[in-house]
């Protein structure tokens, strides 16, 4: 026999799971039914409840959300604000946006339109949407703690005046951007003063400036995302303690390109990156004590070029294959340290059978050089010319930079895993 104490908190305990279900309502937006708009669930709900959308066209915008909702797409409704104003301004934590389809944010150069606003807020979700032409994508300003995760992205810039960026985050700690998709913008992902974050598995390609562009953030990570076909890839700038893992940069060709630019930043890890056929690998100017370790620089123009202002920066254990040129300075002395690195283009050898090569590699070559004052003398660079440069080179070594050099290269690829 149930005892009559145990009885009454059992009691207790079933009549608050029953208020709290019947405090959370639910409401259907159909169209054709008598509730077939956002904006009108969305002024009856209180916090907590959740609005199912269910498939069909919504003309709509400046959708308000200041309290905590969920909103779900059924079979992927789409929102059309016909080239008008944002559609959602979320001023509220803990609200989920989910499974829509969103468009037409019209051009604006007084105001920066996203398809999502988030202003201020915490633990907000943006999941599984497709956002198409909305000038700016999400947008989220001032906020912690919130996950943009597995959207597609596409905008239709064809300038960089007239375009936004696809997730656009200013001023925000403890961020999460996952799986998206992201194209046709002018940067792919925008984080500016954002500490504390995670970007993973993105990709970011054919956006007219940067896949990513990164400045003032710091104690941030960015892994195995792919970063292709941009203006440039990425530019990471005056930042610290950055992890930067496993990413891929591609194909980011251009008079200007870069898979990677590092300007003014310290103390990171940029490690197992794969960088194919980028008119430069990696570009650094200003940076230093970042350790470069186990990536594989594979058919670009210029693999590195590490300007005279980057200090105690480690190269280490990375594959240099295929590259027209291995590495380019504009300064006389090192104060980087290069060591077992793998170079395509070493002409050494190993008689120890050690698995390094018997004499240093230098991987700045004179006409790396010559081609980085006078860009027009890269049409000479199967010529004649050139060899003869390279033998002027080995009788007078001193011609390049003395002390930039690997004095243990790897005699085989090195496996970067």
């Amino acid at each position: 026999m149930m005892k009559p104490g145990f009885f009454l908190l059992w009691l207790m305990a079933f009549f608050l799971v029953l208020t709290h279900e019947l405090e959370a309502g639910t409401f259907h937006v159909k169209k054709g039914s008598s509730l077939d708009t956002i904006q009108e669930a969305v002024a009856l709900a209180s916090a907590g409840d959740t609005i199912f959308i269910y498939e069909g066209t919504y003309l709509e915008n400046q959708l308000v959300i200041s309290i905590p909702l969920t909103l779900i797409g059924v079979n992927k409704p789409v929102i059309d604000s016909q080239g008008g104003d944002e559609i959602f301004i979320i001023r509220a934590d803990q609200v989920l946006i989910q499974g829509l389809t969103l468009q037409n944010i019209g051009i604006s150069h007084l105001k920066d339109r996203a398809a999502i606003r988030i202003v201020e807020a915490k633990n907000v979700t943006i999941d599984k949407n497709i956002l198409i032409n909305t000038f700016f994508g999400i947008y989220l300003q001032n906020s912690s703690q919130c996950r943009v995760q597995n959207n597609t992205i596409r905008g239709e810039a064809y300038d960089e005046v007239n375009a936004g960026n696809a997730i656009h985050i200013w001023k925000g700690s403890q961020m999460e951007v996952i799986n998206n998709h992201l194209s046709h913008h002018r940067d792919g992902i925008y984080f500016e003063f954002v500490d504390q974050s995670l970007i993973h598995g993105n990709i970011s390609q054919d956006n007219m400036r940067y896949g990513l562009h990164f400045m003032f953030s710091n104690y941030d990570t960015y892994e195995e995302n792919t970063f292709q076909r941009n203006g440039a890839g990425v530019a990471v700038m005056f930042s610290k303690h950055i992890k930067m893992v496993k990413n891929t940069f591609e194909e980011n060709w251009g008079g200007s390109s870069y898979g990677i630019l590092l300007k003014e930043i310290s103390d990171g890890l940029m490690a197992q990156n794969t960088f194919i056929r980028n008119t430069i690998g990696v570009y650094a100017e200003g940076a230093s004590r970042i350790k470069i370790e186990k990536n594989d620089f594979i058919n670009n123009g210029k693999a590195m070029d590490i300007k005279g202002n980057c200090i105690d920066n480690e190269i280490l254990a990375n594959n240099f294959i295929g590259n027209t040129f291995e590495v380019l300075t504009n300064s006389r002395s090192n104060l980087n340290h290069f060591e077992g690195n793998y170079w395509a283009q070493y002409k050494g050898y190993d008689l120890d059978k050690d698995g390094i090569g018997d004499f240093p590699h230098r991987p700045v070559n004179l006409f790396a050089l010559i081609t980085d004052k006078i860009p027009a003398a890269n049409m000479l660079l199967h010529s004649f010319l050139v060899n003869a440069l390279d033998m002027a080179e080995r009788m007078f070594p001193e011609i390049i930079p003395e002390h930039l050099s690997d004095e243990r290269p790897r005699i085989k690829p090195l496996a970067n895993d």
